[in-house]
């Protein structure tokens, strides 16, 4: 059964989302400042989430997919994005009956000692960039009919070479302390939000939070270690490089959905990220 799908912020998380949509069948509208920027089968919707202009006329709904993201880290920058835009949105679509799913992270979590957390974990900021996000997710959830919220753990994947290219540059994570990283490949993300919608369009519902993770946290030690080996590279220096609590994120809401990762640790997600960067 077709559905309508707007996805708010669509960049590239959301256009990967939604060519997968619209192959199933469903009706996608994609809004964000820079339309051209769409992927063509996208019924594109131009505005800039940044301004204190008035949205345009929205469609009628059955999801609304919110996965902009920040590109600066200011808080003026992140209270817009995360906060103001979304309780914009929900303002524009009241009266609808729709299933909101709303992309966050765990940046929301201030656990710092390795330990696991999973959805039943505490969220509590330690910084306010955290803090805005959580409100955030409070605060649409408290305007939608329906909402789900998508803590993500570090995404990762096409035209993502941060990692990469510190590696290359010879630099590693030192061994100690260690520092567990958590992350998640693009696709995996963008094919467990589509999961998502095709369970409730299915009639399941959904749960208000999922985890969505690889399950398989590794010492960013480690990570850099295997990377600097596929690419041949002989470390120069040693320097924490990842921003984040240090704490190992579970993914048992996702795991127990039905959903499974393409990409289940680091070696095999990354791995197509460096055949990539390769080509270039």
């Amino acid at each position: 059964m077709q559905k309508t799908i707007l996805i708010a912020g669509c960049g590239d998380l959301g256009n990967a989302i939604g060519t997968r949509l619209i192959e199933l069948g469903h009706r996608v509208y994609g809004l964000r400042r820079n339309i051209d920027q769409l992927s063509e089968s996208i019924q594109p919707i131009a505005f800039d989430l940044l301004s204190n202009n008035p949205l345009p006329a929205l469609p009628a709904i059955d999801f609304l997919i919110y996965t902009a993201a920040a590109k600066s880290r200011d808080e003026a920058t992140y209270r817009q994005i995360y906060l103001e835009a979304p309780r914009q949105l929900a303002d524009a679509l009241v009266g609808q009956s729709y299933q909101a799913i709303l992309v966050s992270s765990t940046g929301v979590y201030s656990q710092d000692d390795g330990n696991w957390i999973d959805e039943s974990s505490p969220a509590e900021p330690n910084n306010p960039f955290g803090a805005l996000m959580l409100e955030g997710e409070l605060a649409l959830a408290a305007q939608t009919p329906e909402c789900s919220v998508v803590r993500s753990s570090g995404i990762y994947g096409p035209g993502r070479n941060h990692l990469i290219k510190r590696v290359l540059s010879g630099t590693l994570a030192p061994e100690a302390p260690i520092h567990f990283s958590n992350r998640i490949h693009r696709d995996d993300l963008a094919s467990f939000i589509v999961h998502l919608v095709s369970k409730r369009a299915s009639g399941e519902t959904l749960q208000p939070l999922y985890l969505a993770s690889d399950g398989e946290p590794a010492p960013i030690h480690e990570v850099t270690s295997w990377l600097a080996e596929q690419l041949e590279v002989t470390p120069q220096q040693y320097e924490m490089i990842q921003r984040g609590g240090n704490k190992r994120v579970a993914n048992r809401a996702m795991r127990e959905s039905g959903f499974v990762c393409r990409y289940p640790n680091y070696q095999s997600g990354f791995a197509a990220n460096i055949e990539e960067f390769k080509s270039r």
